[in-house]
Formats: structure tokens, C-alpha cells, sequence
């Protein structure tokens, strides 16, 4: 089990003034300003359970995994995964837990995949059958056997992607961070690592937080997600539950000469509003839909819960 209780991360950094005075100055006098990447929060996983992590950039969706993964140490608050502090950064925490960042590699680019497995059998001594059985496994459901002798710097990003899952994975961890695992992929990459990723918590239930600017990533993985504002949850619940915060309106997506708009209306001011448009706009088309999951979350980063 993951529990979070009042974790909270303080930076502190030098304020520089620009040009040659500024410079000069600071070799003297430095100025400091503390930013609150992260304020108290409290979060609990189950396993098996995958939460879906939401936020803007610079929201404190990055510190927090870093904090759980062990890579950061937090300023106050406690966490307990698996019963081990993660910033402690034990050696048996470390065998069951994966950290998978979209822009990082962990796997040897100058060498074949293969040989970089082998190398990771070895680090997390995993046993001779269950390493033959995660080869298998995850290259099938990847669809990359026929990549895994190819050295890796000659693999398209997709391809490479797909291998950095299975360097992660071969282990069977327990606990999986998943920060942006499809920044950059294609439309087709982005599907394939979604399917491996569902079959996989299917097949070995990890507790697991996934981060992603791409909601068909939240909406096809994650029953639950949270929605972090400046370091702080704003929600944390059912991914179900947001779009009926908004079940009482309805999005007009109005297109004139000048381009196109859209507006949130009351649904019992829907023919109101629809007359006033016509009214204040040469309106060339008009079509009226339920919120969308992103529009609500929208709403709920910029405004908080309840936010029309």
C-alpha cells in the first residue's frame, strides 16, 4: 500500500538580477526565494489500483513522484510504500518499484536490448525463469522480438519506448511511477503502449500513479484520478464522478466569421443564451454537447470543484 500523510517539498533558490550589476552584486549579496513545490498532501493506493495524476505543468505532479520514487527528499511529511520510506532508498524497496519517465532512458543505446536485460537480470537478480517468462511476455504483447538484437539507437522512438517499458518491468515490480510514458509517441505508439500498460496491471496488479497531458491516457487507464493545483489535490476521486459535476450544463461551440468559440451555459438558460448569440454574432454553425472530461478537469484546475 501507498500512504501519504502531510508530504511537502520547499525549494529555495538565489534571485539574480539581470546584467553585469546584477552579477557583480550577487557575489556580495544574494537574495533568496522559496517556492512551495509541493504543499501537504495525503494520498493512499491500493494494490492493484492505477490513479491517474493531473495537473498543469509546474503543478508538482513530477516532485511528488520523485519523492515516492526516492530520487527527492521531501521537506515534512511521512510516506510509507510497501512499509519502506522511499527517500531511505532501501535496497528492498528499490527491487519493487519502477520509475518509467517519458524523456528518460535507462536502457544502453549503443548496445542491443537484449544485452541490456541481461545486464538488469543481474542488478535485480531475477530468477533464470521468471526472467524467460518477462522476456516472452512483455515482447509479445509489445510486439518488439523482432527488435530486441537491433542496438537501440537504431530504433524508431515508439520502438524505444516500448523497450524502456520492458527494462522497467522485467522485475515485476510492485509499485510503478509512470511520468508522461507517451510524451512525443504517435497516435499508433501511444495506443499500443495504452493496451500493453492495461494488460500488464491486468496481469500483475502493481499499484501504480500515471501522469499524462494526454487524457486518452487518464480516461483508458485510470478509474481514479487527482488533480493537483500549485503544489496542492484539488480532487480525488472517481474519474466517473467529474463529468456529473457539470451534469446540470451544457457547452455551446458557436463558429462565426471571425473563427470559433465555445460557452458553458446553465442548462435552463440554454435558449436564452442560444438567442443571444444569434443575436450579438453572425453565426455560421452551432452545436450543443454534454461538458467533456477535459473541459470539466479544465474547469476544476483553474476554478476548484464546483467551478461553472
Amino acid at each position: 500500500m501507498i500512504e501519504v500523510k502531510n508530504l511537502s517539498k520547499t525549494f529555495t533558490s538565489h534571485v539574480k538580477e539581470p546584467g553585469l550589476k546584477g552579477s557583480i552584486k550577487s557575489l556580495f549579496s544574494r537574495e533568496l526565494v522559496t517556492k512551495d513545490a509541493l504543499k501537504p498532501v495525503n494520498l493512499n493506493i491500493e494494490q492493484g489500483e492505477i490513479v491517474g495524476l493531473i495537473g498543469a505543468n509546474g503543478a508538482g505532479k513530477t516532485t511528488l513522484i520523485k519523492i515516492l520514487a526516492g530520487i527527492v527528499h521531501p521537506t515534512a511529511g511521512e510516506a510509507k510504500i510497501l512499509g519502506y520510506t522511499p527517500w531511505e532508498r532501501a535496497n528492498e524497496y528499490r527491487r519493487q518499484m519502477a520509475l518509467i519517465m517519458g524523456q528518460k532512458n535507462q536502457v544502453w543505446w549503443d548496445l542491443p536490448a537484449l544485452d541490456s536485460f541481461i545486464l538488469l537480470k543481474e542488478i535485480y537478480q531475477i530468477p533464470d525463469a521468471q526472467y524467460k517468462y518477462n522476456i516472452e511476455f512483455l515482447a509479445e504483447i509489445l510486439m518488439v522480438k523482432d527488435q530486441l538484437k537491433t542496438q537501440v539507437r537504431k530504433l524508431s522512438l515508439g520502438e524505444r519506448m516500448k523497450i524502456e517499458l520492458m527494462a522497467a518491468l522485467l522485475h515485476n515490480p510492485k509499485v510503478i511511477f509512470l511520468d508522461e510514458p507517451t510524451i512525443g509517441l504517435d497516435i499508433s505508439a501511444q495506443k499500443a503502449v495504452r493496451g500493453f500498460l492495461r494488460q500488464y496491471q491486468k496481469e500483475f496488479k502493481p499499484m501504480t500513479i500515471l501522469t499524462s497531458h494526454y487524457m486518452e491516457d487518464i480516461k483508458e487507464l485510470c478509474p481514479r484520478i487527482v488533480i493537483i493545483k500549485s503544489g496542492e489535490f484539488v480532487y480525488d476521486g472517481s474519474l466517473s464522478d467529474v463529468q456529473k459535476m457539470m451534469g446540470d450544463e451544457k457547452v455551446l461551440s458557436v463558429t462565426t466569421q471571425n473563427g470559433v468559440f465555445k460557452v458553458s451555459v446553465p442548462r435552463q438558460d440554454l435558449a436564452k443564451k442560444t438567442h443571444e448569440l444569434f443575436e450579438e454574432h453572425y453565426v455560421l454553425d452551432l452545436n450543443i454537447q454534454d461538458p467533456s472530461i477535459e473541459d470539466v478537469i479544465e474547469s476544476i484546475m483553474k476554478n476548484g470543484i464546483g467551478a461553472t
